[in-house]
């Protein structure tokens, strides 16, 4: 067994929730000594740029989720504005992108998985988006851990789908199948100029919560799906650029559009950096 197949294979012997529950409550401490300790390992471990950040002293945050969905200063990270353009949501990397083919989506060479399962099983939703674009950023701990719009939408549904913890980095995803449609996870759907669009928040090992603006906490550990409409509401509007959502310790974001809705960026691959905002794709014009 390689070293890469023994991590995969702890994941699955690991008690993912009863562990994410545990770190989710030291994340959750005040105590000084406490949040100090892990907020000054952590920024040591994964060399964290606190310069970026509009508080920039780390010991002052409440507790270390405060620390770690901290807010960045907006001048760092300027949003695409030109008209046509999708700007990124996260911060991080590209794991995969590119088109929705056969109603399955690329996780890692060699490995594919259902766009409906990604979706919570709802074959109508999914229609939507066959034929369509995907792409995947991965967070990495260091990373800036809010989400932000990659277009203007109205919302108009959000789901939640109760799922397993695994890691959801780059050696998960080539030894885990369908890490992505398995893990816990929270689709939230848009009206945009572009057509329908997706952002789905996935949960990882240790993710202590996903949370949205509009709605808060969303997880973690419901143990069945849940689905909001608001689409009868028609209240909820967020600007390109606007945060969205955010994590409470690291993992992914997809983003999907429909059937020749949008062309992503020539410059992006797998593994290419990202920053919030930057260019990330552009629109398809009506002809």
């Amino acid at each position: 067994m390689t070293k890469d197949q023994l991590f995969a294979f702890a994941q699955q012997i690991t008690p993912q929730k009863t562990l994410s529950r545990v770190i989710g409550k030291i994340a959750e401490c005040e105590t000084s000594w406490v949040k100090n300790t892990f907020i000054t390992q952590f920024i040591k471990k994964y060399q964290v740029d606190m310069s970026e950040a509009i508080n920039s002293d780390p010991l002052s945050y409440r507790n270390f989720n405060d620390f770690f969905t901290r807010a960045i200063r907006p001048e760092l990270r300027p949003i695409s504005e030109q008209s046509d353009s999708i700007a990124c949501p996260a911060d991080g990397a590209i794991s995969q992108l590119g088109k929705i083919e056969h109603g399955t989506i690329l996780q890692a060479k060699g490995h594919h998985y259902s766009l409906t399962s990604l979706l919570g099983g709802d074959a109508a939703l999914s229609d939507q988006f066959l034929g369509g674009s995907f792409a995947t950023v991965y967070l990495s701990p260091k990373d800036y851990h809010r989400v932000h719009m990659p277009l203007t939408g109205k919302l108009t549904k959000m789901i939640h789908i109760p799922g397993k913890l695994f890691s959801v980095n780059k050696v998960t995803a080539e030894q885990i199948p369908s890490v992505f449609a398995r893990n816990e996870r929270t689709v939230c759907l848009f009206d945009t100029e572009a057509g329908p669009m997706a952002v789905i928040l996935v949960g990882a090992m240790i993710v202590a919560s996903i949370e949205t603006v509009w709605a808060g906490q969303v997880t973690p550990f419901n143990k069945n799906v849940v689905t909001w409409d608001y689409s009868a509401l028609n209240q909820v509007e967020i600007q390109k650029g606007e945060e969205m959502g955010r994590f409470k310790l690291g993992s992914t974001a997809i983003v999907l559009f429909g059937k020749d809705a949008v062309n992503w960026e020539e410059s992006l691959q797998a593994e290419t950096p990202t920053t919030m905002g930057m260019p990330f794709g552009t629109i398809n014009q009506p002809q």
